[in-house]
């Protein structure tokens, strides 16, 4: 899709620092902000608290206005303001993420997985390291080391998928099956 009319003009006033114009922009692509940010964290199995969702929505916009609108100057108008700048907002928030990334970092609510159904027994469970080290017992060697990786050791898709050498578009999947695993054997024991 291209440059509508409507983002080349608001992307014009921004640039010549019209009033308003920046309002404007920031009215017109929050919604789209938010949703970049929800969807990135909750691709990486995290959960925000709204704090932290505020503070990755202002970091994107500040990373728009950082070097004098540096990222809107470097806009070429090939595709849609929309998609740009979607671009840029997922790479704005996961770089934030990496760098924030541990459980005192982000309020502790990035620190543990969030199960894809909203189930939030399994989320706490996974808090408890003598737990999960329990309940990752009935896991075969392969899961369990995924989980291990992931959960207690905070590793990206990316990360585990280089230290055990598996697709990294299959580490969610085999994520997803060792915690049905363990959600079923942890209701089994119950």
């Amino acid at each position: 899709m291209a440059l509508s009319e409507i983002d080349r003009n608001l992307l014009q006033r921004c640039l010549a620092r019209k009033p308003r114009a920046w309002e404007d922009f920031v009215d017109r692509f929050t919604g789209l902000v938010v949703h970049v940010v929800n969807h990135s964290a909750q691709s990486r199995s995290l959960r925000l608290s709204p704090e932290d969702r505020e503070d990755l929505v202002a970091h994107v916009f500040l990373t728009i206005v950082k070097d004098d609108l540096g990222i809107l100057r470097h806009f070429r108008g090939e595709s849609s303001l929309a998609t740009y700048l979607t671009v840029i907002a997922r790479r704005a928030t996961v770089a934030e993420l990496l760098k924030r990334k541990g459980p005192s970092k982000l309020d502790g609510s990035l620190a543990h997985a969030q199960r894809a159904d909203g189930d939030g027994g399994l989320e706490q469970r996974v808090s408890d390291r003598e737990e999960v080290e329990r309940m990752m017992a009935d896991l075969d060697s392969a899961e369990a080391n995924i989980v291990r990786m992931y959960h207690l050791e905070g590793k990206s898709y990316q990360e585990i998928s280089t230290a055990v050498g598996m697709p990294e578009n299959s580490v969610g999947p085999t994520l997803s099956r060792a915690r049905r695993k363990m959600r079923e054997r942890a209701e089994e024991s119950a």
